[in-house]
């Protein structure tokens, strides 16, 4: 707890005599120093420094030329100096109206000096100024996002999934309204772009660019929430791909309903991988394996219709030679009404809406990325 000036709270008693102790100490009773200078946020404003000054400035120029039919020069030269207290000596003799007029001047002077020096101290020594240079840089970044993916709430699951995009250096937004873990982002090492804001309202949305957006991902432990932020982004962004955790299983059809793409319970996925470990110990292990990207480089990788340049468009598996010039195989063929064929047949040719799903490592992915791409 932050004392005033005198504090015997640390000192033994048998220091000080008993009159002392007796009589005297109460008077020094320990005090918050805050308590006493501090100055309640909303009565501290740079603008209305800024305006005082100026106003001082208007007032003591104005009054000398009228006063002491000054030139616009001299009163100017003339009111610097009285702010200032610098003390050159009057530009020329005054009347005992602009000694009056000097007087209150410098009288006004010392309340708004001591105004705003109080809004400096704050805005400069408690960080507001910098605060705000941050908040503009980020809002800035955040406007020139595109095809980005918004996450409300980084709790457990947000974490977890932004410390995915950000290994596969994916662009995301975070909105968060809890201030401690505001603080905990801003004292991250990584770059993390970020709103502190309710995620629903519709403003916390617009500021995360969701119009731009591919994505939105809410993981609030508060089935209601996600459902109105699902609501309110379905409505803002049509074509959004939404994504939505839900902890009650009634929850699923109403976030459905309300316009998620997938709703995942992570309780009802952790069972079931549970489950899996006792019924099919090996093949949970595999899977284990290649998903986890810090034991294993193997990736999958989605390539949709419009990803494929026009003369890949209407070839079969077999006339690709995806698997020969990149060594990356085709496991999965999703149709356009999304339903899927495992290891489908070489002569599955992609359509409008469809997409391959394939399986290859690091290095087997990026050449198949540099392969698609020449053949443009």
């Amino acid at each position: 707890m932050q004392r005033g000036w005198w504090d015997m709270s640390d000192q033994p008693r048998c220091c000080f005599p008993n009159i002392l102790n007796r009589r005297l100490l109460p008077q020094f009773i320990p005090v918050r120093s805050d308590r006493l200078y501090s100055i309640p946020r909303n009565l501290l404003s740079n603008r209305l420094a800024l305006a005082l000054i100026l106003g001082e400035f208007i007032l003591g120029t104005g009054g000398f030329m009228w006063l002491e039919s000054y030139s616009f020069r001299e009163a100017f030269f003339m009111t610097t100096m009285t702010i200032s207290t610098v003390g050159y000596g009057a530009v020329q003799p005054l009347s005992p109206a602009g000694e009056w007029f000097a007087s209150f001047l410098i009288l006004l002077n010392i309340g708004i000096f001591a105004y705003a020096l109080s809004v400096f101290s704050y805005y400069v020594i408690n960080g507001e100024v910098f605060k705000k240079m941050h908040l503009r840089l980020i809002n800035n970044k955040i406007e020139k996002l595109k095809n980005h993916v918004i996450i409300c709430g980084f709790g457990r699951y947000g974490r977890e999934v932004a410390n995915n995009f950000r290994h596969h250096r994916m662009p995301f937004v975070i909105v968060e309204q809890n201030k401690a873990v505001i603080e905990e982002i801003q004292r991250s090492e990584d770059k993390v772009l970020y709103i502190e804001e309710d995620a629903t309202h519709d403003e916390a949305l617009q500021r995360a660019g969701i119009m731009n957006a591919k994505a939105l991902i809410t993981a609030l432990p508060d089935d209601s929430e996600n459902l109105f932020i699902v609501l309110t982004a379905r409505q803002m962004n049509p074509g959004l791909n939404i994504i939505s955790r839900a902890t009650e299983a009634k929850s699923q059809r109403k976030l459905q309903l309300a316009g998620a793409n997938h709703v995942i319970m992570p309780e009802q996925i952790g069972g079931f991988y549970m489950a899996t470990l006792v019924s099919k110990p090996g093949a949970t292990e595999f899977f284990q394996y290649i998903t986890n990207e810090s034991e294993s480089d193997i990736e999958f990788e989605e390539i949709h219709y419009r990803d494929m340049p026009p003369s890949c468009l209407g070839k079969s598996i077999r006339d690709l030679h995806i698997r020969r010039e990149t060594g990356a195989n085709i496991i999965g063929f999703k149709h356009s009404d999304g339903s899927y064929v495992v290891n489908p047949g070489p002569e599955i040719v992609l359509t409008v809406n469809s997409s391959f799903i394939l399986l290859g490592t690091r290095v087997q992915l990026e050449a198949l990325r540099t392969y698609i791409a020449s053949m443009r």
